[in-house]
């Protein structure tokens, strides 16, 4: 047997012994198709408590849309962990809960962070490199880059592939489920070179100043707009040509990743009020005058030398776009590194599917993981990463774990996914509060918004550490 790296938190010792490892060998392995966070995760997770694991990636054998390279854990939309106040935020909490279980995603992402004040923000092709470089020098860890087409009838396998599963895979999971095909339809923002933003008229400020460095507090860069630049903007976003949807396509739109013209459509104001509101920012070049509407860029990779524009997802097509952006104020010669587009994303209707170890109810050797599931962000398919790959670790070496309690981040995802949500209107679904048990009203009367989230986060990493010790 090779030798297995051990690491582990404090409050996560390594609930098996090298006896019980050698006792048990396997011959038989945990598969995981798919190698973007939520199978990177899930193997490393189940490799660390010295499983033997192959990922099946299909890349770069066969492309999608949205990928660029042929790197693990490569992020295609943001780069983005948003929130990391573990405190009063719900995905905050969740950073904390994976750190404490020695994520491999939270931890690259820490090492490779990058200003954006409040947020969690990361150098994306670096971050994808050491991902890569850590799942494949592992010595419980083989990487097969060939697609799997079907649902493997035997053997413990993971279905981590995520919102772009190959049409082949996406039919054999339809057939099985006997259920029509769910998805919905998402979209990704343009980035663009920093040499090329006009600074005589942008300025760097984080929202409300926030972050503890200077770095921190001017992570964004702004460009303001007068209610004349606003409205013509509108205007033009409303006109330009866009991609047309195949006939028969009836999938809508997750709302936590709205195309920008799909908000203006909704209401000249939303965008004001949304991705460009003004609030929290005061013009550096002209601190007397409010703009009427801002648009923020944020960092996109260490160097500072790209920057990815907040919101603003989009179906444009490209020349429209050009066109478009390059009237916001200070992007008039804006060049671009990658144009926004729009893809579709699959997921399973999971409250029906699944239970809560994570498996299909039909096919219990088979466990779902990841965005495929229903979750949606990076940080919350990870998350479901690092459960299942505990728990079929957990299986191959003859014991069974429960899921994380419903009043735990990670647990209050999982029961959502798995008969907490409605089947009949399932819908992709960000971590919230919303998701968690209520905090028991106590004596003087129902409690403030920041004392309720600060119960609720308390109550979640005492919970969550007893399962990680359990």
């Amino acid at each position: 047997m090779r030798n297995v790296i051990l690491i582990g938190h404090k409050s996560d010792p390594f609930p098996f012994s090298r006896e019980h490892i050698t006792s048990h060998f396997m011959t038989d392995r945990l598969n995981i198709i798919g190698g973007g966070m939520a199978g990177c995760e899930a193997a490393w997770q189940a490799a660390q408590l010295g499983v033997p694991v192959t990922i099946h990636e299909m890349r770069p054998q066969v492309k999608t849309f949205a990928h660029q390279t042929a790197d693990l854990g490569e992020m295609v939309c943001s780069n983005s962990f948003r929130s990391d106040d573990d405190e009063q935020n719900a995905v905050g909490l969740l950073h904390w809960e994976m750190r404490a279980a020695s994520s491999l995603i939270m931890n690259t992402a820490d090492k490779h962070r990058i200003p954006a004040g409040g947020a969690l923000a990361v150098d994306r092709e670096p971050y994808a490199k050491t991902i890569t470089a850590a799942i494949k020098t592992h010595p419980l860890i083989d990487v097969s880059f060939k697609e799997i087409n079907k649902l493997p009838e035997c053997g413990h396998w993971i279905v981590a592939t995520g919102p772009l599963t190959s049409g082949a895979l996406a039919v054999s999971i339809q057939n099985e489920t006997g259920t029509e095909s769910l998805a919905f339809f998402d979209a990704i923002a343009p980035i663009i070179y920093a040499e090329s933003i006009d600074m005589t008229c942008a300025w760097m400020q984080s929202r409300y100043d926030k972050g503890e460095t200077e770095a921190e507090r001017t992570a964004y860069l702004n460009c303001p707009m007068t209610k004349f630049q606003y409205e013509t903007f509108i205007d033009a976003l409303l006109s330009a040509e866009k991609t047309e949807f195949k006939p028969g396509e009836t999938a809508g739109y997750f709302d936590g990743c709205l195309p920008i013209e799909v908000m203006a459509e909704r209401g000249r104001e939303t965008l004001r009020f949304g991705p460009m509101k003004p609030v929290g920012l005061t013009n550096g070049h002209d601190p007397e005058n409010k703009p009427y509407a801002v648009v923020q860029l944020r960092r996109d990779n260490a160097l500072g030398t790209l920057f990815n524009i907040v919101g603003f997802q989009t179906k444009m097509k490209h020349g429209a776009q050009k066109e478009v952006l390059r009237m916001v104020p200070g992007l008039e010669n804006a060049k671009f590194a990658r144009l926004g587009g729009i893809h579709r994303n699959s997921f399973i209707n999971s409250p029906t599917l699944l239970n809560d170890q994570l498996q299909l109810k039909s096919r219990p050797n088979i466990r779902f993981a990841g965005q495929i599931t229903g979750v949606e962000g990076y940080v919350e398919s990870a998350a479901m990463g690092l459960i299942a790959g505990r728990m079929a670790a957990a299986e191959l070496l003859n014991n069974k774990i429960s899921p994380p309690a419903p009043e735990t981040a990670s647990g209050a995802l999982i029961t959502h996914i798995t008969g907490g949500a409605d089947a009949k209107t399932f819908q992709p679904m960000n971590v919230n509060f919303g998701l968690f048990p209520p905090i028991e009203t106590v004596k003087g009367g129902r409690k403030r918004r920041k004392e309720r989230y600060k119960a609720y986060t308390d109550r979640a990493k005492s919970s969550f550490l007893g399962w990680l010790s359990s």
